[in-house]
This record gives C-alpha cells, structure tokens and sequence, in this order.
C-alpha cells in the first residue's frame, strides 16, 4: 500500500517539479513579446526587399539567404545587429537580424526578406520608407 503511494505520489509531483525549475528560466531577448527594447540609436531610411531570386545563396556573412527569415541587408551595420523597423505608413514593426550587405542602389539603406516585407505591407510597392531602431550589436570577442 505505502509503495503504491510513493509512486503514485512520484508520477504526479514530476509535472509540479518541472513546472517550479522552468519558471527560473528566460527565454531569448526576442521572446519576451510585452518587453519593449529601448533602441540604441532610431534614424528613417528607405527599405527595399529581396526574395525568390536570392534564395539558398550565400550572404556576404556566410549564411545562406532565407527569404522566410526575419533577417536584412545593410551597408555598414555590424553582421548579427538586432533591429526593428517600423514601417512608417502603417505602423507596422519587426525585429530582425543583419546578415547581409546591400542594397547596392543609391537610395536605399535596407533590403529586407521576404517575410520582413510580407509582415511589414512591402511588397505590393517594393519600397518604402521606415524607421529604423538599433536594438543591439553583437559583442565584439
């Protein structure tokens, strides 16, 4: 009867136990949704997108381009930068990684993927005018 107990009791505090450890752990800086990140440094620029004909080739970091990925192009922002652009017609935002050089037109600062574009109202009209906000820089070793 007691051992009945003991494992009945064990197989249901396992859970509680669980439940108790993982509340001391943090998710990623992206994760926490209703944390509001204060930008390192906020400018507007003009924001281009690039997709289907980029895709699976390699960035100038090294990584292969994922146009399903929240990841842009930028001329002189350090690869691995964390920022958030905010489209400025409406209001949209999203965070995304630098991993790319470009764009390579003179009016332009940012090419973004295709999912940033999707998610920020970009692709119907290819460009458009946004706020950018440096959130972090990667650490230099």
């Amino acid at each position: 009867m007691q051992k009945r107990f003991l494992i009945a009791f064990t197989g249901l505090a396992w859970p509680f136990l669980i439940l108790l450890a993982a509340t001391g752990l943090q998710a990623p800086l992206v994760a926490h949704a209703g944390q509001q990140l204060k930008p390192i440094k906020t400018w507007s620029a003009l924001a281009s997108w690039y997709g289907p004909g980029f895709q699976g080739k390699t960035t100038a970091s090294g990584q292969p381009y994922d146009m399903f990925e929240a990841t842009a192009a930028h001329l002189w922002l350090p690869f691995g930068s964390l920022v958030r652009i905010v489209n400025s017609k409406t209001g949209r935002s999203q965070i995304l990684r630098i991993n790319d050089r470009g764009p390579f037109v003179d009016d332009r600062e940012l090419d973004v993927s295709f999912l940033v574009a999707s998610r920020l109202g970009l692709i119907g009209q290819g460009v458009g005018v946004v706020q950018l906000e440096l959130l972090e820089e990667p650490k230099r070793p």
